[in-house]
């Protein structure tokens, strides 16, 4: 027998040989020792292969993907949502707030400032590096507060010019911390969406340039997965493109919300320095002047609720990007795209052969995760309990990580477009042995000239059958219908029968400049 302490990952084998040698005792039942060497091995698995170690950071050792294999694809957003970028828009706020309380004239402490003194605080946010932002990191370790930490930075860098050490204390005045982290944040957004919409835009525009190229290729449809009336290639490529652009046109007008209202909303503490300012009036300007929209109804906290559209409307366009994904992975498998092949990459590790639809299937992937996270940022930022709690801190700490995530779902989509080959004789063929498919026009026709029970006729010919096209022109044939209507349908094929299939993909670019 093995006592509990002595089985380790490397003894399993060895126990397991034990119990079972010739010379060991017959277990009194075969499923006892099963589950005896089930438990061995369960207890086992429980101990660490390797020691717990600090590793420094670097794209090798990073717990995200997107700061570590993926960093190259996303270093865009650095500047958008990382900490450096939070407390750089801290900082910008909280100077741009003391420049606001210089030029309000009941506020006599904080005289008008000087050329001097602006051009020093302009300096200092234009200026303003990781390695200043360090230092706000360096002083939260003993406030362990973050924007407080912020504040004493900036104070002591107003202590380097002397009209502002003067006016040092005004730093943050009336301000909670929400008042700072709501404009920071969506300042942060604003620059996330323009980083973003880029490559939403570069997968529309792909997809339109298809469109038209492709307008007049003939395509079987499928509904319920089974053939249906014929399309082209081209209007389902500016069926995607049209639902991805007029999400792009949403996000565009979604409004970014601010507050500079104090701690719950009232400007109790401006009100009581300053009784004679209209605080409300000096906060609408303020907050307009950094390019957002002015919420008058505010708590602690600007509500969130305009965050909630913006994920929300991302969340949308990358719903749509996944379902594009899917369909060409799936006509990928029918042969309607070839993928072209890249010198020295590798499709399977065992099957040589393979060119496997990865872009797509990575692109899906990423959505997934994408959408998981804006999902629950929709859910829980417009909920905070009475005035304010704190939940809404460390979730919006995580906004980059669906933009990245987003963003890699965009590049590899794009990089997937780029490979595709399109294989219109395979598409050709498929339409070819689906002859069955001008069932709908032949019987829409027959009802044209009242013919008796058409849909019924054309059920009994076609429905779960094989219809070749000397089958459906004999059918036609046969027709009590003027000459004119008999041989127009005698005329259809499958791949002539796409309606205004053509025209609506040529005119895919001029419906995108109409949003």
């Amino acid at each position: 027998a093995l006592s509990r302490a002595a089985v380790t990952p490397m003894s399993v084998a060895h126990a397991a040989a034990v119990t079972t040698a010739p010379h060991a005792r017959a277990p009194a039942h075969p499923r006892a020792s099963s589950a005896s060497r089930t438990r061995v091995i369960r207890r086992a698995s429980t101990e660490r292969v390797f020691a717990p170690s600090d590793l420094a950071l670097d794209d090798l050792t990073a717990l995200s993907p997107l700061d570590g294999r993926y960093a190259g694809k996303t270093a865009a957003l650095r500047g958008c949502f990382s900490e450096f970028a939070l407390i750089r828009a801290r900082v910008y706020v909280e100077v741009r707030w003391l420049q606001t309380l210089a030029a309000i004239p009941e506020v006599v402490e904080v005289p008008p400032l000087s050329v001097e003194a602006n051009t020093f605080l302009e300096d200092y946010l234009k200026n303003f590096s990781v390695a200043e932002a360090a230092k706000v990191k360096n002083v939260e370790k003993t406030t362990n507060h973050d924007v407080k930490a912020v504040e004493y930075v900036i104070k002591d860098a107003l202590m380097t010019q002397p009209e502002l050490a003067k006016i040092m204390e005004f730093t943050h005045f009336a301000c909670t911390s929400e008042d700072i982290n709501n404009l920071s944040h969506a300042i942060m957004l604003r620059d996330g969406v323009a980083t973003l919409k880029p490559e939403m835009t570069k997968i529309i525009d792909a997809l339109t340039k298809m469109s038209v190229e492709h307008a007049a290729t003939p395509m079987m449809s499928r509904t319920h997965g089974q053939p249906a009336s014929p399309t082209t290639l081209g209007k389902e490529l500016a069926n995607v493109a049209y639902r991805l652009a007029r999400q792009r046109q949403q996000l565009a007008g979604i409004p970014l919300y601010g507050k500079m209202a104090g701690a719950v909303g009232n400007y109790n503490a401006h009100m009581s320095a300053y009784p004679n300012v209209d605080w409300q009036a000096v906060a609408e300007k303020f907050v307009t002047g950094l390019g957002l929209d002015f919420n008058p109804y505010v708590t602690q906290i600007e509500p969130h609720d305009y965050m909630a559209e913006l994920f929300a409307t991302i969340e949308r366009f990358n719903t749509i990007v996944l379902d594009f994904d899917r369909d060409i992975w799936s006509y990928i498998s029918i042969g309607y795209f070839k993928q072209k092949t890249i010198a020295g990459e590798v499709g399977s590790s065992t099957m040589p052969h393979k060119v496997n639809p990865i872009d797509f299937e990575n692109s899906e992937g990423n959505v997934g995760l994408a959408n998981a996270v804006f999902a629950h940022l929709a859910a829980k930022l417009p909920v905070s309990r009475w005035q304010r709690d704190l939940t809404d801190s460390t979730v919006l700490r995580n906004m980059g990580v669906g933009f990245g995530y987003s963003m890699l779902a965009y590049q590899s989509t794009l990089r997937g477009i780029g490979k595709l080959e399109v294989a219109a004789d395979a598409m050709a063929a498929d339409l070819d042995v689906n002859w069955e498919v001008l069932a709908e026009p032949i019987q829409t026709v027959m009802r044209r000239y009242a013919v008796e029970k058409p849909y019924e006729k054309l059920k009994e010919l076609t429905r779960g059958r094989r219809v070749n096209a000397e089958g459906m022109r004999e059918f036609v044939a046969k027709l009590d219908i003027p000459e004119e209507g008999r041989q127009s349908l005698m005329a259809l094929t499958p791949a002539s029968y796409i309606g205004n299939a053509t025209a609506q993909a040529k005119d895919i670019v001029n419906k995108l400049k109409e949003l």
